[in-house]
């Protein structure tokens, strides 16, 4: 069983940490049923593979037992964003029947956070994913860690997103802001409720906090007049 440091993904600063735990804190308060969680997006490169990472990373920081999946068959990202080289079995391998469930379990630096890892690029992502060994292995891992967090392929994309929510308890988006719009936001969403997944919610990401933008000049004012009443 091999063991990865994703300290790569998960140093963060204490602004964006304090962003994650507030993200935990809201999935854990949709209740102790939503436990194996997707996280998908709307197109590429709107982070949804770190934000992935470090909600997986968050949680594990409670105690709590949890799976990060990288079901992102086509385009997987978190091999190179982890800094890993060498050749490691993964969703894939396991899927096609090419190695056991213990092969492609990777333990992290986390005590409490696991880790599968892609694989290699098949030919039938979409026919792997919907398949019966897959499903068994989601309510296999279901019944071992308190929360199961699939890294999605993005939905204007792909099907394969939509193909894994229907195993799941529910799904989250994630938006990068300025990149993509309301409409088709909106789609995704339509798109998402055909599957009768339970969408948790909208992530907004990669947020301009400078005091320039709207958010970096709202937040900040927050923060500086509560900073300023504690005191």
């Amino acid at each position: 069983m091999a063991k990865i440091d994703v300290s790569a993904m998960t140093t963060l600063s204490n602004r964006v940490s304090e962003a994650f735990k507030s993200l935990r804190a809201n999935i854990e308060f949709c209740g102790k049923d939503q436990r194996v969680i997707a996280i998908t997006s709307c197109t590429p490169n709107e982070g949804k593979s770190s934000v992935s990472m470090n909600l997986a990373a968050s949680l594990a920081e409670t105690g709590k037992r949890v799976m990060l999946i990288d079901a992102d068959l086509r385009k997987a990202v978190l091999l190179g964003k982890l800094g890993i080289s060498e050749r490691i079995l993964g969703l894939t391998n396991f899927l096609a029947g090419q190695c056991q469930l213990n092969d492609v379990i990777c333990k992290t630096n986390y005590l409490t956070l696991d880790l599968i890892l892609a694989g290699p690029v098949p030919p039938n992502p979409a026919e792997l994913l919907g398949s019966q060994t897959f499903g068994k292995l989601i309510e296999h891992l279901r019944n071992y860690y308190d929360y199961v967090i699939i890294d999605t392929p993005p939905l204007g994309s792909v099907i394969d997103g939509a193909v894994i929510a229907k195993i799941c308890d529910g799904i989250a988006i994630v938006v990068a802001s300025n990149t993509v719009s309301y409409r088709f936001v909106q789609k995704i969403q339509e798109q998402l409720e055909r599957t009768d997944c339970k969408i948790l919610g909208v992530i907004l990401n990669m947020v301009d906090m400078s005091g320039n933008s709207y958010y970096g000049k709202y937040y900040g004012k927050y923060y500086g007049k509560y900073e300023k009443e504690k005191l």
